[in-house]
């Protein structure tokens, strides 16, 4: 035991831990009642993380069967979720039992994750191919046009953001690039007519023109500029924030928690969380850098393409740089499903197999 707490990336696990436990803070000021439904997810993810870390997962890096099986039970669990979630907050996203609700489509991302480091690292000789391309877009597209159903315009943002990543660094040829941004501007304008609600493209009209709804669609974004605006450097002190506690700033705890966190802790407090995620991402980009295989590198590839993108369209859509999307702070917005799941990815990629060197690339040849 001793061998493998050593073993573990501690400044890693540092900035998740204090990513986690800022967010516990602010959740604590913003409702009581939230503070403790996450931190019961808070323990059942610090649990997942430390079970990833330890298990031994070469069968699942070693056989087809059992990452495709992982791919098609979220594939299935999608479906599930269709066809029987209940609709809450105008979306069918979460499966329901009893009082916990799971959001499926986290589930979908780790998947597609560990699929597509599976498949790139063992045909990264023929990358270049239109039929690998083809078949990595179908990996995507699957589940991404699951997720819209529901409708989750975000998510299917995020693992379109994933699947991404993967072709800019497996030497993708940049006239396929070319075609597939032609094929996709099709997709999208093919997408606004038949796929996207009319609240979501309330949304992104509001982003293209700041001053449309005021009080109604582009309220959020201007009630989160106002708690940032009004912070100062050390903020409004714990459970003093304005805009959090009279209710002004909608989605507190989710879209606007980045918001809700500076007005009360400052510019000192932002640039805290800024800096602990940065750490993360750098230290997942070091693991990858060091590790001794195209898996293993892909894996944390896809774990800082997700991470990333994430951050990017929260922090961009609470300054009103993008649009509202309904995407999560990762380890610091409330939500137990985003959280358990992130902990299990961080969990396998501390394991000892993305830590060493019993897998060689031409395991996958």
């Amino acid at each position: 035991m001793l061998a493998i707490l050593k073993r573990q990336d501690w400044i890693l696990t540092g900035a998740v831990l204090f990513l986690v436990g800022s967010s516990l803070l602010i959740l604590s000021s913003i409702q009581k009642e939230l503070f403790w439904q996450q931190l019961i997810w808070v323990g059942f993810s610090a649990v997942a993380m430390a079970v990833c870390a330890l298990i031994d997962w070469r069968p699942i890096f070693n056989y087809r069967w059992i990452v495709f099986g992982v791919y098609s039970f979220a594939v299935v669990l999608l479906l599930a979720t269709l066809l029987f979630a209940p609709t809450i907050r105008s979306a069918k996203s979460w499966l329901v039992v009893g009082p916990v609700q799971f959001q499926t489509s986290e589930f979908a991302k780790l998947a597609l994750i560990l699929l597509l480091a599976y498949f790139f690292a063992k045909g990264h000789a023929g990358i270049a191919r239109i039929g690998v391309l083809v078949k990595s877009f179908l990996y995507f597209v699957i589940p991404a046009a699951l997720i819209l159903k529901q409708p989750d315009l975000g998510t299917g943002i995020i693992i379109f953001c994933i699947w991404m990543g993967f072709l800019l660094v497996s030497g993708i040829k940049w006239r396929h690039i070319l075609i597939g941004v032609l094929i996709l501007g099709a997709l999208g304008v093919w997408g606004w007519s038949n796929f996207l609600k009319d609240y979501q493209k309330e949304r992104i009209a509001a982003f293209l023109n700041p001053s449309y709804s005021p009080l109604a669609v582009n309220y959020g974004v201007i009630q989160s500029k106002i708690a940032i605006g009004s912070a100062g450097f050390f903020g409004k002190g714990y459970g003093q924030g304005t805009q959090v506690q009279l209710g002004f700033l909608p989605a507190a705890s989710t879209d606007f928690i980045f918001a809700s966190f500076v007005e009360e802790w400052g510019g000192l407090g932002g640039t805290l969380i800024l800096a602990a995620f940065t750490i993360l991402l750098f230290r997942l980009v070091v693991t990858g850098l060091r590790a001794q295989n195209n898996f293993s590198r892909l894996v944390c590839l896809g774990a800082v393409m997700m991470f990333l993108a994430q951050f990017v369209i929260n922090i961009g859509s609470t300054l009103g740089l993008l649009p509202v999307v309904g995407v999560t702070f990762p380890f610091f917005s409330y939500g137990g499903s985003s959280l358990l799941v992130n902990a299990m990815l961080i969990g396998i990629i501390q394991s000892k197999v993305l830590r060493s060197s019993f897998l060689r690339d031409s395991d996958y040849a």
